[in-house]
């Protein structure tokens, strides 16, 4: 074949690859950076009223783009309806062009004779009168409405910048930030650690400094049966991991490598290396602790398919010690894995004749007697 002609044949495949990882990306119940990816239908006016009501939370969480575009409409609206209260001042009193004014004429605001020039004090007043204070435009004491109206500007203009300060400091400051210097690996090996089979993964703290308290754990979801005859959708089974030292109070200052235990109580004890990736559920892990310098707490999550959970393999190490007798991390090697002889099951674990994994290849091989 043609070159060109073989592109042509590859590209409907690679088209249908692509499908297929976009499907199972949008099907996952966490997304790889933590993000949960679900839905909500038929949502009721009056909850949505409630994040209305909840108005600095909402405002929080949205992005920055949408914060943005509320921060400079907020700040136009009150100086369009203020400038409109000035405008009626004007009228009141008398001001305005159209209305001939005598030459001799008090007015309320100087040069403020119509609707632009009404916003245009308006904007002064409530942007300028504490820093620089008036130009052009100023307000004479002729008016006692106008002063009200210039001493109820004066307070909302304070308000409203204390609150979008507030907001902005609030969202920079976000504990979700913290999180994306938490990094797991992105597959989950299965190998013999410390004379048991174990599920492991590796999570790595890319800033020097450690999350106090550092806690870890992790869900599995899938789809069960009860005996009933009830179909949960989303059963949750908890899996417990730990590092040689416990589970509790992590010191998180170097990459850790965390293991659980399969034993009888572990979900993933009917599993096997031929069965592993025939099995539907997600393993979401999650990291809590409370961030040294900012007193923040955060949490890291993050999730496995069972196609991203490899059988037979076990992590590179990625922790050494330089001439100068310090310790040095390669991060470039944090998702590197290696193979590693390994039962092909829980049962085979303890049997000396069973069959064991090779995962250089599709063998299952037999140990000598």
């Amino acid at each position: 074949y043609k070159p060109s002609h073989l592109g042509l044949s590859v590209l409907p495949q690679l088209l249908r690859d692509y499908q297929n990882e976009w499907r199972i990306q949008r099907n996952r119940l966490v997304t790889k950076d933590g993000h949960c990816n679900i839905g909500y239908a038929n949502v009721r006016y009056s909850s949505w009223l409630s994040y209305m009501l909840d108005l600095w939370t909402t405002l929080v969480e949205i992005r920055w783009t949408f914060l943005i575009f509320y921060f400079i409409a907020s700040f136009l609206l009150s100086w369009f309806i203020i400038g409109l209260i000035w405008y009626w001042a004007a009228y009141a009193n008398g001001d305005l062009t159209w209305q001939n004014p005598s030459v001799n004429h008090s007015y309320c605001v100087i040069n403020v004779y119509g609707l632009t020039s009404a916003f245009l004090f308006s904007l002064e007043t409530q942007t300028f009168i504490m820093t620089i204070g008036y130009t052009a435009r100023v307000i004479t004491p002729y008016c006692p409405g106008a002063l009200v109206v210039l001493n109820i500007q004066t307070l909302i203009g304070t308000l409203v910048k204390c609150y979008w300060c507030g907001v902005v400091i609030a969202k920079m400051a976000s504990p979700k930030k913290r999180a994306k210097t938490i990094n797991f690996s992105e597959k989950a090996v299965i190998s013999p650690r410390n004379g048991a089979l174990c599920l492991q993964i590796r999570v790595a703290n890319l800033r020097k400094t450690i999350l106090v308290g550092s806690q870890i754990y992790g869900k599995m979801f899938r789809t069960t049966v009860t005996p009933d005859g009830e179909t949960i959708i989303m059963d949750q089974i908890t899996v417990d991991f730990m590092v040689d030292a416990g589970k509790d109070n992590l010191f998180f200052v170097c990459p850790l490598t965390l293991y659980h235990v399969i034993d009888r109580t572990s979900p993933f004890f009917e599993m096997a290396a031929d069965t592993l990736h025939q099995q539907q559920f997600e393993l979401v892990v999650f990291l809590d602790g409370t961030d040294e310098t900012t007193n923040f707490s955060c949490q890291a999550r993050t999730s496995y398919i069972p196609r991203e959970i490899m059988w037979g393999y076990e992590f590179f190490p990625i922790i050494s010690r330089s001439k100068e007798g310090t310790y040095c991390v390669d991060f470039s090697m944090l998702a590197r894995l290696v193979p590693t002889p390994t039962p092909h099951c829980i049962f085979c674990f303890s049997n000396e004749r069973a069959h064991h994994y090779d995962p250089r290849g599709t063998l299952y091989l037999q140990e000598a007697v």
